[in-house]
């Protein structure tokens, strides 16, 4: 087990005061053994747990870091504003910088409205659309994630209630013909949005891209019933494209969601919306005491500007690729089949004939052991920290982990 003492003693000490000793996609429970639960700090593309392990991180804080950990000008910025009191009685002027860059930057943006995390970006979108369509029903692919709200919770979530989700109809990722069947039992006149990631990342498989015809479809169906489209770019934004993920698609949503990577970790969200939205976007009531700190919105407005300085996505594209090439090389190497799928930038290997997912969780593990923090079934995330030096350690490392998977497994 790689859980140190210092680690395990924490975990004892949480499981007293804490549900389950951790809750939420940050839970190690849900990894086994094998994965720390507490860590000490980060530096670039590299974190440390409390026992003073050392890891290679692909999952970025599953997707906040974009620059990597404690990068020195966006903290330093970031202290700058929070020394003169982070959290006053209204926003500093890094608001309205902030959302006049993205406005600048993103296509289909006219207007910004700031949050805390993805959830308060994609329930915002759709109040916005329920307030200007007046219709009730939101359309939600099967599987994709949008945040932990009860319209897109999972029908058998603890705590919710059917009528928690009467309004959330399901559709089937990259089909049309399941978008208008949604439709159909939605009512035609009763849609107010259709809500779809970039591609299709949902966890226990494979990611998926989007069909262009798929895309430019919902765009189509949601003109013709008057409904929104809002694009959930809280995992993708940023690392696929600044402009928005279906930008280079020619597909434009009504709305989109992002949060994670926009302040190199400093919690923020942005709800972004075309013209037409913005009158019913300021008549819903959006608020929290925290939403519009300043330290967040200077990282922001950094951390966008240092990544558009190195063409961050193309930096990521190349080092995702060269991971993702050694991935697929080490694994046949070793007599291994594995499906390595995703853009570069957010990839994510699993393993052939394994329904229970039993061997991916054992190499992810084994990963963990060798010093490469990865996650068996979500897809990864990598930052402009991720250099080819970085990739080829990690890739000496998960070769190792590989090795240990044939000698247990055998090969394919």
């Amino acid at each position: 087990m790689l859980s140190g003492t210092i680690d395990a003693g924490y975990r004892e000490r949480a499981r007293r005061v804490i549900p389950n000793g951790m809750y939420g996609h940050l839970s190690a429970a849900r990894l086994g053994d094998g994965y720390p639960q507490f860590f000490a700090r980060g530096k670039a593309a590299r974190v440390w747990d409390i026992d003073g392990r050392e890891y290679i991180d692909l999952m970025c804080s599953y997707g906040p870091i974009l620059l990597g950990h404690a990068h020195p000008e966006v903290d330093a910025v970031a202290a700058e504003v929070a020394a003169r009191g982070d959290v006053l009685n209204g926003p500093g002027p890094e608001m309205v910088e902030l959302a006049e860059v993205l406005v600048d930057q993103v296509a289909h943006a006219d207007w910004v409205m700031f949050a805390k995390n993805g959830t308060d970006a994609t329930t915002l979108a759709v109040l916005t659309a329920r307030a200007a369509t007046g219709h009730r029903v939101v359309l939600v692919a099967r599987g994709s994630y949008h945040g932990i709200a009860p319209w897109c919770a999972a029908d058998d979530a603890a705590g919710m209630t059917p009528e928690d989700h009467a309004n959330t109809v399901f559709f089937d990722y990259n089909d049309l013909a399941s978008v208008e069947a949604a439709v159909a039992q939605a009512g035609i006149d009763d849609v107010a949005a259709i809500v779809c990631t970039p591609h299709r990342h949902d966890v226990f498989r494979d990611q998926e891209p989007v069909d262009p015809e798929f895309a430019r479809g919902v765009r189509a169906c949601c003109d013709r019933v008057g409904a929104a489209l809002i694009l959930d770019d809280v995992r993708c934004g940023l690392r696929i494209d600044p402009r928005g993920s279906w930008e280079s698609i020619g597909v434009r949503p009504d709305l989109s969601a992002w949060s994670k990577s926009l302040a190199n970790g400093y919690p923020l969200a942005a709800l972004l919306g075309a013209e037409p939205l913005r009158e019913a976007a300021g008549r819903i009531w959006a608020t929290g005491s925290f939403w519009f700190a300043g330290a967040p919105m200077a990282a922001a407005l950094t951390s966008l500007r240092i990544f558009n300085e190195i063409e961050g996505v193309e930096l990521m594209r190349a080092s995702g690729r060269r991971l993702q090439e050694g991935l697929a090389a080490q694994a046949a190497s070793h007599g291994l089949r594995v499906r390595v799928t995703g853009p570069p930038q957010l990839p994510l290997l699993l393993f052939a004939d394994d329904p229970e997912f039993d061997k991916v969780l054992h190499w992810a593990r084994a990963c963990a052991r060798c010093g490469v923090y990865l996650h068996p079934v979500h897809n990864w995330f990598l930052s402009t920290a991720h250099d080819g030096a970085t990739i080829d350690e990690a890739l000496a490392r998960t070769d190792e982990a590989f090795r240990e998977m044939r000698q247990t497994y055998g090969a394919d």
